[in-house]
């Protein structure tokens, strides 16, 4: 049943890292080095971990994760200007940190597809669907051109896009609303697929026709299903078995 509705959809709107592309990974790898670094100055705290991420930092926008993060640690410190370097231990400078380590990683490691994905977006793209990338990352645009997939989506909403219209990042629904009002489609009529148990609760907060969970191994699928996920798969490999 939940397969079929995908099929009726008029819309998809896809999140970026951990669906479309495996940069999610990277974005891991670049905050457990950032926080492990910063944490060295707090002895009695353990390592930033992958629940850490999954909690706390997963799809959200960069600045709310690294205060999201330091909030369950009870650690305080001062929000800081777009102005801090990234040397400061303000909420700007880790999150520059953050960012500088990830475009690192980016450039040694490059921005590989998920295969799956590509298969059914392209799929989707000759059935006339309409097509949106959502991320609260403002590397979004540069990562899809890297993929050389840019071209396909009708939209895309991003980090960049966040700031410059004043919409709340994830769980809140802000920017699924926006690639669904680009689309000119109901939230009602798209499906969300999502990988951060984050853009899941904020996809069903969005009353979205379908929510589906990707838990490639990383994530834990009762989360997601509890944060509002109708449907958990591991690829979109899975829509095939139909």
């Amino acid at each position: 049943m939940n397969y079929k509705k995908i099929s009726k959809s008029n819309a998809i709107i896809l999140d970026l890292d951990g669906v479309i592309t495996q940069t999610a990974s990277l974005h891991q790898q670049a905050w457990k080095k950032m926080f492990d670094a910063f944490l060295e100055k707090y002895p009695s705290q353990k390592k930033f971990s992958k629940e850490d991420y999954q909690l706390y930092v997963d799809g959200k926008p960069r600045y709310e994760g690294v205060r999201s993060f330091l909030e369950s640690r009870k650690i305080e410190v001062k929000k800081g200007s777009e102005k801090d370097e990234d040397s400061a231990d303000t909420i700007f400078g880790l999150g520059k940190k953050k960012n500088r380590f990830f475009l690192e990683l980016l450039k040694t490691q490059g921005a590989r597809v998920y295969e799956d994905s590509v298969f059914y977006i392209k799929k989707w793209k000759e059935e006339g669907k309409k097509l949106a990338v959502v991320s609260s990352s403002k590397n979004c645009r540069p990562i899809l051109e890297e993929a050389g997939l840019i071209a396909i989506f009708d939209t895309v909403v991003d980090g960049t896009d966040a700031i410059e219209q004043s919409l709340n990042g994830k769980p809140d629904p802000d920017i699924f609303l926006e690639a669904a009002q680009r689309l000119n489609v109901q939230p009602s009529e798209a499906v969300v697929f999502e990988d951060a148990i984050a853009g899941v609760e904020a996809g069903s907060r969005g009353n979205f026709g379908l929510v589906v969970g990707i838990n490639r191994g990383d994530n834990d699928h009762q989360k997601m299903k509890e944060a509002g996920a109708h449907l958990v798969i591991k690829s979109l490999s899975e829509l095939s078995q139909n």
